[in-house]
């Protein structure tokens, strides 16, 4: 299918490669026995997403990303995450079917089954770890890293944490592009709001751009599970203005007042104790929704989004018109 990037924009086509990774559209549906007399909750179930094995919001990115290392002629890809990064295991399988290296820079988390099973994966994917423990050393190691993974002359492809980059997030444009026509095609109404966690702020960024290029006045609300980057509102903006300048760059004619609009909230009250560590709240989320809606997330991203938007509709704070929540989880 051509993206919807490329039917809005034909100049790109030549200029802004994708590989398609993923079945798109990704469902949608309510969320009725999780309803209240508040929001209509409805769901946009980007766990459907990636053909190979690792699914969710990363490969979305990643139909972006990895064509865009193969047009510059690189081998390897450099990127970093905590122990039981979905991102790299993501970038680990996808880039291997491309014929791409990736190496992983580590950095601890509280560890649980969950980020062994995780890291039992990223030791079988083919990827070279590094075990930088964290911010600091990670920092401090990089040139050392980058240095040692030259493939000849030509250097590694370095993505930041999540994959959030300018291209990176370009993923989530072309998701709020594929929410629009399936808003137009009548699958569901028209949101208010979109919520969605934020864990390096890629998603949420190119969501907020995608949104206002689809002309949908729908807000996202970005709720922050990471306290390890800068993810305030300012900085997820500067994002999205960068990914609209890789549009222009390529060709794309964007409206010149796209940046104007502001549709971006962020909530940072459901991270609890840190990164990977979980919460009460998120916690029940994860068990309401599996018992009620047969929604499987997990507790260090999706289950801290859910509790915020349960929450926050309880409190009738989104008003009586559509929510749809991003399920961004991507098991195999």
């Amino acid at each position: 299918m051509t993206p919807h990037l490329h039917q809005q924009y034909p100049e790109l086509e030549h200029t802004l490669p994708h590989i398609e990774l993923g079945k798109s559209p990704t469902s949608v549906r309510r969320l009725s026995a999780l309803d209240s007399v508040a929001a209509d909750l409805w769901i946009k179930d980007d766990s459907e997403f990636g053909d190979g094995g690792w699914g969710g919001n990363k490969v979305r990115k990643l139909e972006w990303l990895l064509p865009d290392a193969l047009r510059l002629g690189r081998h390897t890809i450099v990127t970093v995450g905590g122990l039981g990064t979905n991102w790299g295991l993501a970038t680990a399988l996808y880039g291997r079917d491309l014929g791409l290296k990736t190496v992983l820079a580590l950095i601890d988390q509280p560890v649980d089954d969950h980020v062994r099973s995780q890291l039992e994966r990223l030791r079988h994917s083919g990827a070279k770890l590094y075990f930088t423990r964290n911010k600091t050393r990670t920092i401090l190691s990089a040139p050392y890293i980058l240095a040692r993974n030259f493939s000849g002359r030509r250097p590694p492809y370095f993505l930041p944490a999540g994959g959030s980059s300018p291209v990176g997030a370009l993923g989530y444009v072309e998701a709020a592009l594929e929410l629009a026509a399936q808003v137009r095609a009548g699958d569901l109404p028209e949101p208010t709001h979109l919520v969605a966690p934020v864990g390096s702020g890629g998603t949420v960024a190119g969501l907020s751009l995608g949104l206002r290029l689809a002309g949908l006045p729908t807000r996202v609300v970005g709720v922050v599970v990471n306290d390890t980057l800068r993810l305030d509102a300012a900085t997820l903006y500067r994002l999205a203005d960068r990914s609209a300048q890789v549009l222009r760059d390529r060709g794309a004619r964007l409206p010149e007042n796209i940046a104007a609009l502001t549709n971006l909230d962020i909530v940072t009250d459901y991270l609890g104790p840190g990164y990977g560590r979980t919460t009460m709240e998120a916690t029940t989320a994860q068990t309401l929704s599996a018992d009620l809606e047969h929604l499987t997330l997990e507790p260090v991203y999706t289950a801290k989004a859910m509790a915020a938007l349960l929450e926050m509709n309880g409190q009738g704070r989104f008003g009586a018109g559509t929510v749809v929540f991003l399920n961004t989880n991507g098991p195999r």
